[in-house]
């Protein structure tokens, strides 16, 4: 008999109605299940971390297990998960207030250490729980509570950043867009390193300018030409809605992983287990 796939929890779902928050959580379960449907993965060799934010709550409606994380640490938490478990397949979820902001520092360093797992970063260009501060992605002019003269300087363009870091994998999805989602999730998840997915999210109450950019988003082919991915990320700048926005695969490419490059890390993954039954690596001679 098949064992039934749950992924699903009787935790009250808190999102507005209509939030796009609805069709990532969907994206998120279809894409694990289609994982684990594909016998190379089971439940439990997943696990999530969460930062603070509207985009967080995803933790109480996954039934995996995880850790519900400070206010931009769900990176280096995800990071510590594998060093204590390199054998997980672990999801990291984000907002571009929190990881941005606070977690800028291990969003750059996230690149350098390559660990294999999945940042997956809900961008609305607003810190919409806390009633919509800009974020260090938020377009210049918009106006909140906290600048009622606008926000004066220029948004910071991630995706830039990344190449700058030397990532290994860069995407972008559409809220919008499930089908795109899962295609984007599978192929994030089965990167060999660290993977970065970028969602561009609308909100429904703060920052209604950043919204409604789908006529500009247009497909691209996974690429791997670090010149044509530089030329992808100047296409959006974060600032206006003059500009293409290309969703995809925006640059891959294959580097040892934290885990190929620390021996101890090597070992638990060549004999699928946490425990190591020699005690020589660890030991001064």
């Amino acid at each position: 008999m098949k064992n039934k796939i749950e992924l699903g929890t009787s935790s009250e779902n808190t999102w507005c109605p209509g939030c796009p928050n609805h069709m990532i959580l969907a994206a998120t379960k279809q894409t694990v299940t289609k994982l684990i449907e594909s016998k190379k993965y089971k439940q439990t060799d997943f696990a999530i971390t969460t930062d603070i934010g509207c985009h967080a709550k995803i933790f109480d409606y996954l039934n995996l297990s995880g850790i519900y994380c400070l206010h931009g640490r769900a990176l280096p938490t995800g990071i510590g998960i594998k060093l204590g478990n390199p054998m997980l397949k672990v999801l990291t979820f984000v907002g571009d207030g929190a990881m941005y902001s606070e977690g800028m520092a291990h969003f750059i360093h996230a690149f350098k250490h390559n660990a294999d797992l999945t940042l997956v970063l809900h961008d609305n260009q607003s810190f919409s729980l806390t009633t919509g501060q800009p974020t260090p992605t938020s377009q210049q002019g918009y106006k909140s509570k906290a600048s009622p003269l606008g926000t004066f300087d220029r948004p910071f363009n991630p995706i830039k950043l990344a190449l700058a870091s030397n990532a290994t994998f860069i995407a972008r999805t559409s809220a919008r867009n499930i089908p795109h989602m899962v295609e984007t999730f599978t192929k994030a998840i089965r990167h060999k390193g660290f993977s970065f997915v970028e969602i561009i999210q609308d909100c429904l109450i703060f920052n209604p300018d950043a919204n409604e950019k789908d006529d500009l988003m247009y497909k691209i082919p996974d690429n791997r030409n670090k010149e044509n991915a530089e030329k992808y990320a100047e296409e959006f700048d974060y600032n206006s809605k003059s500009g293409k926005i290309p969703i995809g695969v925006i640059y891959q490419s294959r580097e040892r992983s934290l885990e190929e490059k620390w021996p101890q890390l090597k070992m638990k993954m060549n004999k699928k287990t946490n425990i190591p039954k020699k005690k020589s690596l660890f030991k001064l001679n």
